[in-house]
C-alpha cells in the first residue's frame, strides 16, 4: 500500500477542522480523502466504500467519535481498520478510555504535519 493508494476518512463536526487535518494529509502525499461531517455519515460511507485509515473527532454530536470507534471495533469488516482518535482533551482518563476501546493512536490538538506523520508511521510504519 502506497501513501498516493491510501484512502482517509477523517470525521470531524468542524468544516475547519476537516481541511487542517486534509490539507495536512495533502501535504504528507495523500490523496483519496473523504470527509464526513459525524458518525452516523461516517458509517454511511464505510458502508458504501473501503478505507485504509479514519481520523475522527472526539467530541461530536450526535454520535461522538468514541461511540463511532466502538461501532467500527464491533463490525467484523471494519475492525482492523486503523482509527486515529484527534481531541483537545490531554487528560490520561481519556487516553485510556480511548485505548480500551481499540483506539489505534491518539492526536492532542492542536497539532502539525510532523506530529500527524509521526502518528502515521505508527500506524502504518514507515512511509
Amino acid at each position: 500500500m502506497t501513501i498516493a493508494s491510501t484512502r482517509v476518512l477523517i470525521v470531524d463536526d468542524y468544516k475547519t477542522m476537516l481541511k487542517i487535518i486534509g490539507n495536512l494529509l495533502r501535504q504528507l502525499g495523500f490523496v483519496h480523502i473523504e470527509e464526513a461531517t459525524d458518525g452516523t455519515m461516517a458509517l454511511e460511507k464505510l458502508k458504501n466504500a473501503s478505507f485504509d485509515l479514519i481520523i475522527s473527532d472526539w467530541n461530536m454530536e450526535p454520535m461522538s467519535g468514541l461511540d463511532l470507534l466502538k461501532i467500527v471495533r464491533s463490525d467484523e469488516k471494519l475492525k482492523v481498520l486503523p482509527f486515529i482518535m484527534v481531541t483537545a482533551e490531554s487528560k490520561v482518563e481519556n487516553v485510556v478510555i480511548a485505548k480500551q476501546a481499540g483506539v489505534t493512536n491518539y492526536i492532542v490538538k492542536p497539532f502539525n504535519a510532523q506530529t500527524l506523520k509521526g502518528k502515521l508511521t505508527t500506524v502504518f510504519g514507515s512511509f
